[in-house]
């Protein structure tokens, strides 16, 4: 395997058997040149990538560390949840976690508006996202807060998913926040963030929004929907507002299967 472009010492562009790819290792590229051949145990990663174009354009413009740690961040991520991440998280999360190291340096916070949900919706992530500024922390000696470990959460979990953009992440995200104002205001009851009726409530209205384009298997039926909105009027009240809320702000349709379901969360809500 030789190397066909140098992006910096830690990357490389290769041709494998015609393909180019681009290999990551510790200075993989120290002291070599085009077509000088890589030591295979060399090489932590390598993988065929659309967008060189953009990566190589990515390099040339933010310090080498930053890519360094944010390859780390990525590496541990994928480890930890057990799966191979987009290979446009090389891209995406490079940058963003080197504009947030350029931005805090100069006292510019941003806080994350969907920081709760974020917490709720995907733990996982977060909690790597909390590793990850911690580890940001050690090698930079630069604070970061919760709100940029939800930042980079939502860019691990758009990773995962195929066929999900982070625009789209962010959606679903803002909606539920959205629901869970509508709720709270309807309910009028102050709502403990770490409360287990409030999770579980987050999400259900998360894997409800997904069921919303999708048949799936009705798992109650009419008679049990029609005693529930029988059983719990005011619960049911709130749900349908609810409803009617999100049919008309964002084009999304819940069933009266659904709305059952989300009544019963709303009622073990109120009795919390």
């Amino acid at each position: 395997m030789r190397i066909y472009k140098i992006l910096n010492n830690n990357a490389v562009i290769v041709k494998d058997g015609g393909v180019e790819k681009i290999a990551i290792g510790p200075g993989i590229a120290f002291n070599k040149q085009r077509n000088d051949v890589i030591n295979p145990k060399k090489i932590e990663k390598l993988f065929v990538m659309e967008e060189n174009e953009k990566l190589q354009q990515l390099l040339k413009r933010i310090p080498e560390e930053h890519f360094l740690i944010s390859e780390t961040i990525i590496s541990y991520a994928e480890k930890q949840m057990d799966t191979k991440l987009s290979e446009h998280i090389h891209i995406q999360l490079t940058d963003h976690i080197s504009f947030a190291i350029e931005r805090i340096k100069e006292g510019i916070h941003l806080r994350n508006k969907l920081l709760n949900e974020i917490k709720i919706l995907y733990k996982k992530e977060f909690t790597i996202g909390l590793w990850a500024i911690d580890y940001i922390k050690q090698h930079l000696q630069i604070e970061m807060d919760e709100n940029e470990a939800a930042f980079i959460a939502l860019h691990l979990h758009t990773a995962k998913q195929k066929g999900t953009d982070l625009k789209d992440a962010i959606r679903q995200t803002t909606i539920i926040q959205d629901m869970v104002k509508t709720i709270k205001s309807l309910v009028q009851i102050d709502v403990q963030e770490d409360d287990l009726a409030y999770h579980r409530l987050i999400t259900h209205l998360r894997y409800a929004l997904a069921r919303t384009n999708k048949y799936e298997i009705r798992t109650l039926d009419d008679e049990i929907t029609e005693m529930i909105q029988k059983k719990l009027p005011f619960a049911n009240h709130c749900a349908h507002v609810l409803a009617k809320n999100v049919a008309e702000k964002y084009d999304i349709h819940f069933s009266e299967q659904e709305l059952a379901y989300i009544t019963l969360h709303i009622e073990r809500l109120r009795k919390k």
